[in-house]
This record gives structure tokens, C-alpha cells and sequence, in this order.
């Protein structure tokens, strides 16, 4: 496995896990597939992956489904595609599944981007699941680091603090996520953030992999986790 790291000896596993979904369409190209198909064998192991992380006692998984510049550049047919996806995905997941094991379900982006029908139907899962507290799983969908920001800044504005109230608490807890991720894993072979949590991910560990979104399995979930383990995280210091 190929992995970009920086610093090592970490003993405590990561709580909160980010993933930036990349490879979905070369993935499909390789098999001779149109390229948004690849985007249902990813949400495949998007549902993997929950499994995953209950064994290794991760409570909180962060996905990187769709970003706001995705919405303004790809092809109308592949948005439409993916539209779809989301709306059988989350319409369809299993309600007394989510009961039982505590699962809640977050969206953060700009939601006003997507199709109305789409919006309530994630509205509506997240109000279905807002008292669940066993375990969380937030989908980016319609995100971008910057808008996020930008959204933030307007929200606390709206408010009329004063000076002193303005800190980097009130900051956070006016953020489409207000948790931290301790690590965030990016598949598919880039090495950069794509205004993905540029806040929230101030002081957390990355890891790059070569391997394509549907390709990533249990065992590069747990070589992650292992990884990040032998890392020391210095927080500035």
C-alpha cells in the first residue's frame, strides 16, 4: 500500500474518520464502463465501510460525496445519475438498522443546490435520526471548505456579536460540521485537499492512497488505522 505520511508513534485510534470518495470514474474507464457508473460500486463501499468502522471503535465517519464546484462542472447526465443515487441510497436505507444500532445521519454542504425532492428526502433523514447517538456519519454533498466559511461568517454576522464573543468556539460551532476529524484518508492517487474541511482538518493526520475509491477494502481500512497509530501528533507544538 502506498501511503504519504509524516510522523509516527501514536498509540490512540482515530474516533473520527474523513474520506474523500476519489476514483469513482477512472475506476469505471478501466472497465470499459461510462463514467459515472463507477459511482454505484463506490456507494457500495460507502455501506462497507460502516461495518468496517463499528469493529475498530471509530464513531464517526465523514464522506466527501459530492462537492459544490462538481455540481457547476459535471456533465448534466452524470449529475442526474448521481441525484438519482443519492435518492435510492437514502430513501432506501434501513430505518430499523439505524434505530437499533444509534446511527445518525448528517448532511453539510449547500443543500439549496440540490433537486427540492433530494433536499427533503435528506432533511427528512436527518430529522429521523437527530436523537440517535450511538454512532455518526455526516455526508458532504454540495460542499466546498470555502462556501463553508463564507456561510459561517455570514450565520455569526447575522447574530450581532461583540468583539470579545468572536473566538474560534463560536466559529466552530457555527460550521456545517462542527466535529474534527482525526484522520482523513483520500483514495485515487491525488495528493491534495480539494477545499475539503479546511477548518476542521487544521490539526488532522492525511492519508494518499494509489487505489481507486471501489477498489479501497477492510484491510486497507485497518492499514490506515494502524497507520495513524504509529504517527505523533504534535497539534503545533
Amino acid at each position: 500500500m502506498n501511503i504519504s505520511f509524516l510522523m509516527s508513534n501514536n498509540s490512540i485510534s482515530p474516533k473520527h474518520i474523513a474520506i474523500i470518495l476519489d476514483g469513482n470514474r477512472r475506476f469505471a474507464k478501466r472497465l470499459m464502463l461510462q463514467p459515472w457508473k463507477g459511482h454505484e460500486h463506490g456507494k457500495e463501499k460507502v455501506e462497507k465501510l460502516l461495518d468496517y468502522a463499528k469493529n475498530y471503535n471509530v464513531n464517526e465517519l465523514t464522506f466527501y460525496a459530492l462537492s459544490s464546484e462538481n455540481i457547476k462542472s459535471r456533465p448534466k447526465n452524470e449529475l442526474n445519475y448521481l441525484f438519482d443515487l443519492f435518492r435510492k441510497t437514502f430513501s432506501g436505507m434501513d430505518k430499523e438498522k439505524l434505530i437499533r444500532e444509534g446511527i445518525k445521519i448528517n448532511f453539510i454542504g449547500d443543500l439549496t443546490l440540490l433537486p427540492r425532492d433530494l433536499q427533503e428526502t435528506c432533511n427528512n433523514l436527518t430529522n429521523q435520526t437527530k436523537t440517535h447517538n450511538q454512532f455518526i456519519v455526516n455526508f458532504a454533498i454540495a460542499y466546498g471548505g470555502r462556501q463553508e466559511l463564507v456561510h459561517t461568517i455570514r450565520n455569526i454576522i447575522s447574530k450581532q456579536p461583540s468583539q470579545s464573543e468572536i473566538n474560534e468556539e463560536l466559529i466552530q460551532n457555527n460550521l456545517w460540521l462542527k466535529t474534527n476529524p482525526c484522520l482523513i484518508i483520500r483514495t485515487g492517487g491525488e495528493k491534495r485537499t480539494s477545499n475539503f474541511l479546511p477548518w476542521q482538518s487544521t490539526y488532522s493526520e492525511w492519508i494518499f492512497l494509489n487505489k481507486m475509491w471501489p477498489e479501497f477494502n477492510q484491510e486497507d481500512f485497518i492499514n490506515c488505522i494502524e497507520e495513524f497509530k504509529r504517527r505523533k501528533r504534535n497539534y503545533g507544538k
